[in-house]
């Protein structure tokens, strides 16, 4: 059951169905709620990070808090998926420095674009919906090949972003259509929100199966989890794209 989700692989689905029976089993519902709760607290430290972000005796703080956010949550985001009996804990505080992060750039892409994040969020949330319908009724199917195509595209969207940072270090500039505004830099963008789109059907899909396996309980929050590492990325990418469709205007 692997997909091109490294926080929903197979390994980690195996470890879980092999722990079944220590009070609770995972559920779709149960996965929903916690989702809930961790949009909740993001949305929590995303305001805080906003409100604060306005206010120029505070924007120093905010920017301590968004280095300390990008930090604490990739280091969280790596010790849940390599720990999924963590999540009840880790999940929850990866949500709340996802939200410091998110509110901290979406208060600069606002301020250069007015009115982009609501556009963003609305976009985020319309796909998402989008997503499910589409599994749901079986139009897009997570089948084999469509992970292994997924798997595929993920890995050299990791490789080809890992080259550009590596030869960032030695002074060479990126191609210009990664932040263009011009018709290859769109498409560019269109092509990753498409991968993170698609990445959603594996997560519907994983919590799907999980519950129909029983798993232990916990694996709701990372199920939660997973869908929200999705979502976030989703989302910064939504913004990038209408970033580069606002300078064109």
């Amino acid at each position: 059951m692997d997909t091109s989700n490294p926080t929903l692989n197979g390994g980690i689905f195996a470890k879980a169905r092999a722990a079944v029976g220590s009070g609770g089993t995972m559920t779709v519902q149960g996965t929903v709620n916690k989702t809930f709760i961790l949009f909740a607290v993001l949305l929590l430290t995303a305001g805080w990070s906003w409100s604060n972000a306005f206010s120029p005796e505070r924007a120093p703080l905010v920017g301590i808090s968004l280095l300390v956010g990008l930090f604490a949550g990739l280091v969280l985001c790596f010790a849940t998926a390599f720990k999924p009996n963590w999540s009840p804990v880790t999940a929850p505080l990866y949500a709340a420095c996802e939200g410091v992060v998110l509110g901290s750039i979406s208060v600069y892409f606002e301020r250069s674009y007015p009115g982009i994040v609501v556009q963003a969020v609305g976009l985020t949330f319309a796909t998402m919906f989008a997503m499910l319908m589409a599994y749901r009724t079986g139009w897009i199917q997570a089948t084999e090949g469509f992970r292994r195509g997924l798997m595929i595209a993920m890995i050299a969207l990791m490789v080809f972003y890992g080259i550009i940072w590596i030869t960032s270090l030695f002074g060479v500039h990126p191609p210009s259509f990664i932040n263009g505004g011009g018709a290859l830099g769109i498409g560019f963008s269109l092509f990753v929100v498409g991968l993170a789109a698609l990445n959603l059907i594996l997560d519907f899909d994983f919590i799907e199966r999980a519950s129909q396996e029983g798993l232990e309980k916990y694996m709701e929050w990372y199920g939660a989890f997973a869908l929200m590492v999705t979502l976030v990325w989703l989302y910064m990418e939504i913004l990038r794209l209408l970033s580069k469709i606002s300078r064109r205007d």
